[in-house]
């Protein structure tokens, strides 16, 4: 290997992509990011890329891939969430007559299904979800039978104490649910670009050294059945 591939490697080393779910190959059940060559982050909230991150329009090949309401969909990460920092996961239902893989999931459609908390001590928050090379959701039970898109997010704090910061790696898979009660409507629903500031405190913040604050994170609560 040269020395310019070896100063490539060294510096994308710290970044990650969430390229597929467990069960699948790379880039076959989620739309390829922009990132899927050098693992890199988007950094302003405000662009489209922080919806889904597409490499371009259109669902880059990705199939919608079937999953029981209730059930456990498991995401993987290449290589790991390195970086200390919040995990989340949104879902948005397809308008009706669409398909999840001709939709772009444009407008206030997102809500919020999980999200994760830190420890805090001595002033310095710690995630449960750094490290780790396989994440976990629950699919809400309640949520009505139809095409969905699933969104993965870590946003990166470890130089989020000015702001801009916040590194997000992100993706969005196609998914097909069935078996749902339909009981209740997802509420609290957000757009992206729209959901987040950049100076939001969950998204500009010393997490070496906050006081010890509870950490109040980015974007909506989560929805609950």
């Amino acid at each position: 290997m040269g020395i310019l591939a070896l100063a490539i490697t060294a510096s994308a080393a710290p970044h990650y992509t969430f390229p597929k779910i467990a069960g699948t190959s790379d880039w076959t059940a989620v739309r390829k990011t922009k990132n899927f060559q050098t693992n890199g982050p988007v950094t302003d909230v405000n662009s489209p890329d922080i919806r889904c991150y597409q490499l371009a329009a259109g669902n880059e090949g990705a199939t919608t891939q079937p999953f029981k309401a209730g059930s456990t969909i498991t995401w993987v990460a290449a290589p790991n969430i390195y970086h200390v920092g919040a995990l989340s996961a949104y879902m948005a239902k397809t308008p009706v007559g669409t398909k999840a893989e001709d939709w772009d999931g444009a407008g206030a459609v997102w809500f919020k299904i999980f999200q994760d908390m830190p420890t805090v001590s001595g002033g310095q928050y710690n995630w449960p979800s750094n490290g780790k090379e396989q994440v976990s959701f629950t699919i809400p039970p309640c949520i009505e039978d139809g095409e969905y898109m699933f969104r993965v997010e870590h946003v990166a704090l470890h130089s989020a104490a000015a702001e801009g910061g916040a590194q997000f790696y992100l993706s969005c898979a196609q998914l097909s649910i069935t078996g749902g009660s339909g009981s209740k409507k997802p509420t609290d629903l957000v757009s992206f670009p729209g959901a987040y500031k950049a100076t939001d405190p969950g998204l500009m913040i010393n997490i070496y050294n906050n006081g010890g604050k509870p950490y109040t994170p980015a974007g909506p609560p989560v929805f609950t059945c």
